[in-house]
């Protein structure tokens, strides 16, 4: 017993001096060394697409300096006109005429310092009195040098003391769809509006009459823009703003622009002429697209296909012919007759471009001399049309109408007189100032047309005016 006694005795013993010296030596050291742990952050993306996003607040676009140097060259435009009112009793007693005036505005361009402005054709179209507010809020009278409704451009010009600050013209033919614009103008009378946007489309036609070449914009225009200054991100002027698409009279995400070649050729033009000068190719056909392409058996689905060539034009003297396929005019890609229509805007007669045709499978490049648009007839009702020169105009004393060069429709020879030399100035009260008239007739009426003939007024060959009503 005494030494089961002794033998618990050295074994608790040695446990105290085992523990007293791991206390001593060996827990310091571990105490010393020994770290807490913490918790951790976990970061995850929020797209599956973990690429690097190098967009940050100092390469965001910014427009302070395009702004800067656009906003004092537009203006604010007022046009005041009269117009009829309804008339009243005490009117037709006293024999007045009810008559007020009424005023309009939109925007403008200063496009030289000593102060020639563009603007659109509606925004002054039937003013008496055109005046002019410029950015530091003078208000001058403005004198108008002419227009051009075809392409809705105005040229205005103001009389200052000083030079003024203008904006210059930049190439719209160059301007890429996604590339950044401001629009500039006085919507709603709120002067010196500046929004951004891009460059939606190009070569847009609103009319389906392929007469139009705008400039899509997705910048917000409001009435009261019009005429006002789409400028690039480096404040040059590409283009004029005209229209928007809306079923409410506001903006809702679409808006167009005259691009600034046209513009700029509209105004030399003015200047110089005192008219527009059109320079045009000679040919008519379509547009092609899968259907077309089907119905004419060929397996190319962009570009103009040539259907027809005028005689003694730049196109038939070129060597273009029937079937060929236009491709690309100068460096403008042609893919619908909007391309086409809206760079030969641009031109004047005796104008030299590049034409690159399609012909069996092989592309061609040929030089063509642009004509003037009198040669260009229309068929019309089995007649053959004609624009009347401007010498003939101005030797005449012709305000209007369209020369007969052919009459194959022997009723209309026959009820009227008309034959060839015949001059035409009015169907159905509408003045006829050219073929483009003609077409835009026949484009409303299509086949019935001469069902819904009901008047038509003619020059003799005495240079008489006579009308004709069938109904």
């Amino acid at each position: 017993m005494k030494k089961f006694l002794t033998l618990v005795f050295v074994s608790v013993l040695g446990g105290v001096i085992s523990l007293s010296s791991y206390k001593l030596f060996i827990e310091k050291d571990v105490i010393t060394t020994s770290q807490t742990p913490q918790e951790s952050t976990h970061y995850f993306p929020t797209s599956l697409n973990t690429k690097k996003n190098n967009y940050s607040i100092e390469n965001a676009p910014s427009f302070a300096d395009a702004a800067e140097k656009t906003i004092d060259a537009v203006v604010h435009v007022k046009n005041t006109s009269v117009v009829s009112g309804p008339v009243t009793f005490q009117d037709l007693l006293y024999g007045r005429r009810s008559q007020h005036a009424q005023v309009g505005t939109g925007s403008g361009v200063i496009i030289s310092p000593d102060g020639y402005i563009i603007t659109n054709n509606h925004v002054i179209d039937g003013a008496k009195e055109i005046s002019i507010t410029l950015n530091d809020n003078r208000t001058l009278p403005a004198e108008l040098v002419g227009t051009d409704p075809k392409t809705d451009v105005a040229l205005l010009k103001i009389d200052a003391d000083d030079e003024l600050p203008f904006t210059t013209f930049g190439d719209s033919d160059q301007v890429k769809v996604g590339e950044w614009v401001l629009a500039v103008g006085n919507p709603f009378n709120l002067t010196s509006t500046v929004t951004a946007g891009i460059i939606s489309a190009k070569s847009r036609d609103l009319t389906g009459q392929h007469s139009q070449s705008f400039l899509q914009t997705d910048a917000a225009v409001n009435p009261g823009n019009s005429g006002g200054a789409l400028v690039n991100s480096n404040g040059d002027l590409i283009g004029i703003n005209t229209a928007i698409s809306s079923q409410t009279g506001s903006y809702i995400g679409y808006s167009f622009a005259v691009p600034s070649n046209i513009a700029r050729k509209v105004v030399e033009d003015i200047m110089e002429f005192g008219n527009v000068q059109n320079g045009i190719l000679g040919v008519s056909g379509i547009s092609l697209n899968s259907e077309q392409s089907e119905d004419l058996d060929i397996d190319v689905t962009e570009g103009f296909y040539v259907s027809n060539v005028e005689d003694k034009s730049g196109a038939k003297n070129a060597g273009i012919k029937s079937g060929d396929i236009i491709k690309q005019i100068d460096n403008v890609r042609i893919s619908k007759f909007a391309d086409l229509t809206g760079y030969l805007s641009t031109k004047r007669p005796n104008d030299l471009v590049e034409v690159t045709v399609l012909r069996d499978g092989k592309e061609k490049t040929l030089p063509v001399k642009l004509s003037k648009s009198e040669i260009l007839t229309v068929t019309f009702l089995d007649m053959q049309l004609k624009n009347i020169p401007s010498a003939t105009k101005e030797k005449y004393n012709i305000k209007q109408g369209v020369l007969v060069t052919k009459n194959d429709n022997y009723w209309l020879y026959q009820k009227i007189g008309i034959n060839r030399g015949t001059i035409i100035t009015d169907i159905n009260d509408t003045p006829i100032n050219s073929i483009d008239d003609i077409n835009t007739l026949k484009q409303k009426y299509g086949n019935d047309f001469k069902e819904n003939i009901e008047k038509i007024s003619i020059l003799n060959s005495h240079g008489q005016k006579q009308s004709f009503i069938f109904r």
